[in-house]
């Protein structure tokens, strides 16, 4: 069974900085994909970033480019999402889950963990 812990949110300021990190176990964390979603206020779940297995490429929404960066270490079985310069439309629920991803959209499958919520205050 997939399961994943979601650390590392908070309550920081707008341009601040966080670390999340997304600790998996029960299965076979090399083998996949692995993505960052977010659910805000009045918002619906969306696709924030995808790293791949394999090759360990990455895919990112538009609206955290060059501000995010997700990285894993699969000797730890763990994701994790670097995100800078905080803006107020970032807070949100931040989960992991499996992905899947082009140039144009994150999709995630499998079921919502706990998460963890990150506030950027204005």
């Amino acid at each position: 069974q997939l399961q994943f812990v979601e650390s590392g949110g908070g309550l920081v300021q707008y341009g601040g900085s966080l670390r999340l990190s997304c600790a998996a176990s029960g299965f076979t964390f090399d083998n996949y994909s692995i993505g960052w979603f977010r659910l805000g206020p009045g918002k619906e779940h969306e696709g924030v970033s995808c790293i791949n297995s394999s090759d360990f490429g990455t895919y990112y929404a538009d609206s955290v480019k060059g501000r995010f960066t997700t990285s894993r270490d699969n000797a730890k079985n763990t994701v994790y999402l670097q995100m800078n310069s905080l803006k107020p439309e970032d807070t949100a629920v931040y989960y992991c889950l499996p992905c899947r991803a082009t140039a144009t959209f994150i999709l995630g499958f499998g079921s919502w963990g706990q998460g963890t919520q990150v506030t950027v205050s204005s």
